[in-house]
């Protein structure tokens, strides 16, 4: 069911414990500690294997995500813009991740450029719920999506690379 590459990845995210929301005021701080602290430990993890492909930081309250991704291609990186608000029923909701520069680009995606995670990931989040946190979305979620559908945009031409001049 689960490749052994996405169980080492997945092993590798400390699983969070706070059942905590925005709402949760004190409770919600300690959530974010382990947010982060489940975060650093993946990006420090993608980059010992040469993996590292995005970004993120957040507003004071750790209500808004905001940062880059990327994705390389034939020696040439591809760079897009990531946003999410935090809902106030999360940890229970999923983050709903959007890539704006896509909005509309692909039928895997919702208006505002919200990446569709509703059949795969969703239902493993529920089961989850509140040891999953935002590194397990980009995991999990973000990345499988940018892994099959950036490679599809750029080959049907919907992606350029910054380099590529418009055709007149």
């Amino acid at each position: 069911m689960v490749d052994d590459a996405t169980k080492q990845t997945l092993g590798a995210i400390p699983l969070l414990k706070t059942n905590a929301g925005p709402r949760d005021k004190e409770n919600w701080v300690n959530r974010l500690k382990e947010e982060y602290q489940s975060l650093i430990s993946y990006v420090k993890n993608n980059k010992s294997q040469d993996n590292d492909w995005f970004r993120l930081e957040s507003n004071k309250d750790g209500t808004r995500w905001f940062g880059k991704c990327w994705h390389i291609q034939d020696l040439k990186r591809y760079e897009f813009d990531i946003e999410f608000d935090i809902a106030i029923t999360y940890p229970s909701t999923v983050p709903e991740i959007a890539i704006p520069q896509l909005d509309g680009k692909t039928a895997k995606m919702y208006r505002g450029g919200k990446i569709c995670l509703s059949d795969h990931f969703k239902p493993l989040w529920g089961r989850n719920v509140p040891r999953f946190g935002i590194a397990h979305a980009m995991a999990l979620g973000l990345g499988p999506w940018m892994a099959v559908e950036i490679p599809d945009l750029i080959e049907r031409g919907v992606v350029r690379h910054s380099d590529q001049t418009n055709p007149s």
